[in-house]
């Protein structure tokens, strides 16, 4: 049992961080996300700034980010079920077809400056729909893509790295298009580059169909995959952790332009703010890269909660760019940490049948509870102001950070066997959970 374990161990330390890009299908998908995600995150910039801009209210600007988020947390966990029984490969093509289509739409309204809030809110409930079955389709999908199984921590990583490369291009651009053009152009530059990502999934061939195994209803599978999640320890643990952080602790992004107003910036400082938090974020899960192994990742998880929840306190005190910025930095680096970490275990101990699935509860439980956070927030920000509010939210997930960490020893004997069933541990004196 500890001969195979240690073999592949070997082999893993060999493969460096762009190893995954040996798989052609991989680094199709990865080309057209980057050009895709830059013009996502331009768009999220310029339509910040515009509601903020046309209501000057931190609630409306809390309401269109909710509008784009809530479905999630209905959607998502039946779009699991979509993931697990329908072609993931088609099913993440008629998605990014139809964002590109909401995305185009937007791009009218701005530019023939016909835009009115409650249009925003409803292109945003479209938009938070097509997340809702995109995000888990592609994290279960992005899986079968990686053709040595070796992999796919590094596959996770570089995931993260671009989420982060984008965030940290798309603002700073979005921030100088939106001042120099306005939010119009964003919009539609946005729309263009869908076009980037729908031509790489249609280069990707291979067969994507899932497994012929009988299956029941869509809400007895939900069930199915429910009770899989909740009584998988490890699982339920960093799902219900992410949940708990998304919740109090993901209404700084949304809140942002009240701060900028406060000092005296303009979209530019914005854009140049989220690229600040973008680099913390791109480092953090370049180190992450560089792990061989997902043994001792546990412990990164429970770091980066207390980090983050310190960083936001920290944030709460800024009033000036410079001290936001640092502040924002390791936001960034310590939340993207924080949910590389915890999507790397998941992927690697859950059962494929029930990836979709579960996946789909991951990204509701962070998709799904932050826009409701960030409702609350909204309303102590109309009344109280940025700081204040921000401050609330590092001390709740302070409280969050230790009550986990109090678990850790009990997590670590419950997830023994997990890791011995899947060969992830090179001898048993290194079983920790959640340092896997």
């Amino acid at each position: 049992m500890s001969t195979v374990p240690q073999q592949k161990s070997a082999k893993e330390k060999n493969r460096g961080i762009f190893s995954v890009f040996a798989s052609r299908k991989y680094s199709l998908y990865f080309g057209g996300q980057l050009v895709s995600l830059i013009g996502t995150w331009m768009q999220q910039v310029a339509l910040s700034w515009l509601v903020f801009s046309l209501t000057k209210s931190p609630f409306w600007l809390a309401v269109v980010g909710v509008a784009s988020q809530l479905p999630a947390l209905v959607i998502m966990p039946f779009a699991g079920v979509v993931a697990d029984r329908f072609n993931r490969h088609k099913i993440i093509i008629v998605t990014q077809f139809l964002m590109m289509v909401q995305a185009a739409v937007l791009a009218f309204l701005a530019l023939t400056h016909q835009v009115q809030i409650w249009q925003l809110i409803c292109l945003g409930l479209v938009a938070g729909i097509l997340n809702a079955f995109d995000m888990p389709t592609r994290s279960a999908f992005v899986v079968g893509l990686v053709e040595n199984k070796a992999d796919l921590p590094q596959a996770i990583a570089m995931n993260s790295t671009l989420m982060n490369v984008t965030r940290l291009i798309g603002p700073a651009i979005a921030g100088f298009i939106v001042a120099s053009v306005g939010e119009g152009f964003c919009f539609l530059l946005n729309s263009l580059s869908y076009i980037a990502v729908i031509g790489a999934l249609l280069l990707i061939k291979g067969n994507f169909d899932p497994s012929k195994e009988a299956r029941g209803s869509v809400f007895s599978e939900f069930k199915d995959g429910l009770a899989y999640t909740w009584k998988t320890v490890p699982v339920r643990a960093l799902i219900l952790l992410v949940a708990a952080l998304g919740l109090g602790g993901m209404a700084f992004a949304l809140l942002l332009p009240v701060f900028v107003k406060q000092i005296g910036g303009n979209a530019n400082t914005l854009g140049y703010l989220m690229s600040a938090s973008a680099t913390g974020s791109l480092i953090g899960t370049l180190m992450l890269a560089k792990r061989a192994q997902i043994v001792g990742l546990g412990n990164w998880i429970v770091v980066s909660a207390y980090l983050f929840s310190a960083s936001l306190i920290a944030l709460s005190f800024a009033h000036n760019f410079i001290f936001a910025a640092v502040a924002l930095f390791f936001v960034g680096a310590s939340v993207m940490v924080q949910m590389s970490a915890s999507a790397t275990i998941l992927q690697s101990i859950i059962e494929e049948s029930k990836r979709g699935r579960v996946m789909s509860f991951f990204a509701m439980a962070f998709m799904g509870t932050a826009p409701l956070g960030s409702l609350v927030a909204g309303l102590i920000a109309d009344r109280f102001g940025f700081n204040f509010t921000v401050l609330c939210c590092g001390i709740y997930c302070l409280v969050v950070s230790v009550v986990f960490s109090t678990q850790i020893g009990r997590l670590r004997q419950l997830t023994k066997p997990i890791y011995i069933q899947k060969g992830l541990l090179v001898a048993e004196e290194e079983l920790d959970i959640l340092n896997v």
